[in-house]
């Protein structure tokens, strides 16, 4: 493979193609080497700003595609440091087709305490606070809520900063109440505003898409805010449905006055889709009927939407069709076994999709989330990394990688006729 290696302000950077950048040779590369970028050129609609290379055959990309959660097996002839680089999690994708691709993405060290901020204080934004709060202690220093109704925010900031045990009490996150100027002032901003959910009883509809129109018009709106802000952090999307949403979070963001597309705002990878984590968990609590509980919680695995298209594998290397069609019905229709006992399930998203993925983001643990993927919002198993957002890759049945690509292209023709 034919490598370009450039030192720029003590930064290495490699491409295949030239950059008007100072030239060194391979010798040199070797002996700078940290952080690496790898540049590449590839269409922003359908392709991120950056991300963590974790195989040489990403290295440089032309496009992407699905094929990309597939483990691949070719091996690139590159030198050794390079390969270890790359083993290390030390090389991010960089696509030079962004606007503004020359400021490096902003390195923020994954242990290092985070500020967050909700907004949409209703039944979700108050359990997923409430979570947060509990768990949060050494990964958060701020929880930053916001809601148009202010008795809420003063609710849950009262109610929040209650909780306390009487021992190893230290390291709390403090919430506070802000306002909608300076809710971007954080480093992971969450969307838990819910806009006509159904009532219970109102079960005739798909309770999730129903919320599709009122929620894309606030989430746009805010996205439009996160782009005047210039904001850097992580765009979390909690609300239904997940994955449209990030989808019309992204295409509002980069619009400019006039409605043109300039990718001027967040970037791909900074959007990310929280639905999928509670879908894993209700899989695993049915998993039970199977008498398979442990075996899915090890080798257990979740991808696509929250909602219509979700796939549910009882495992990769020991897949079976029919336990995992089995997993996937009940983990697609639980939403609707608590509204038949009377109530809206909002408890498990909250706290499954909402606190505990979003903690584990925070920490650059593997979790379950949406991302960016060739153009679609797809929910896959991955981890925030320095380097970007590592995904999960498989070496998978063909029948189950059949299944997600389907999902993959029923989303593609989602979006494609999304009106945002």
């Amino acid at each position: 493979m034919d490598i370009r290696y450039y030192n720029y302000k003590g930064t290495l950077i490699i491409s295949q193609e030239p950059y008007d950048f100072p030239e060194i040779p391979e010798s040199s590369a070797a002996i700078i080497a940290g952080r690496i970028y790898a540049l590449t050129k590839m269409d922003p609609v359908k392709s991120r700003k950056s991300f963590c290379v974790t195989s040489p055959s990403m290295l440089f990309l032309k496009e992407e595609r699905l094929e990309l959660i597939l483990e691949n097996k070719e091996h690139e002839l590159l030198p050794q440091w390079l390969n270890n680089a790359i083993n290390e999690r030390r090389v991010t994708s960089l696509n030079t087709n962004y606007p503004g691709w020359e400021q490096f993405p902003k390195e923020t060290p994954i242990l290092s305490k985070k500020i967050v901020s909700l907004a949409g204080m209703g039944d979700v934004g108050g359990i997923l606070c409430s979570g947060l709060r509990l768990l949060g202690a050494g990964s958060i220093s701020k929880i930053k809520i916001y809601d148009r109704d202010p008795k809420k925010i003063r609710r849950w900031e009262l109610e929040c900063n209650s909780i306390l045990p009487s021992e190893d009490n230290i390291g709390y996150p403090e919430v506070t109440g802000t306002s909608e100027e300076d809710i971007f002032n954080c480093d992971l901003f969450a969307f838990c505003v819910s806009v006509g959910v159904p009532a219970i009883g109102k079960e005739d509809v798909d309770v999730r898409l129903a919320q599709l129109k009122g929620n894309t018009a606030v989430v746009s709106h805010y996205a439009k805010l996160a782009r005047a802000r210039g904001f850097k952090g992580q765009f979390a999307v909690v609300s239904d449905p997940v994955d449209m949403l990030c989808k019309a979070a992204l295409v509002e963001s980069n619009k400019d006055e006039n409605g043109i597309l300039d990718f001027k705002g967040l970037a791909p990878e900074q959007i990310k889709g929280y639905g999928l984590g509670v879908m894993y968990a209700r899989a695993a609590y049915y998993s039970r009927d199977l008498k398979i509980y442990d075996d899915f919680l090890r080798e257990g695995r979740a991808f696509g939407p929250h909602g219509q298209g979700l796939i549910i594998a009882n495992g990769i290397e020991n897949y079976d069709e029919e336990a995992s069609a089995y997993l996937t019905k009940k983990a697609s229709e639980s939403n609707l076994e608590v509204r038949s006992a009377g109530f809206k399930p909002y408890i498990a998203p909250a706290l499954s999709s909402g606190s505990l993925s979003l903690l584990s983001s925070i920490k650059g643990n593997w979790h379950f989330s949406s991302n960016f993927l060739g153009g679609v919002y797809l929910g896959c198993r991955n981890r925030s990394l320095e380097a970007g957002i590592e995904i999960e890759t498989y070496s998978m049945p063909d029948a189950l990688y059949k299944n997600i690509r389907d999902t993959y292209n029923y989303l593609n023709n989602y979006y494609e006729n999304l009106e945002v």
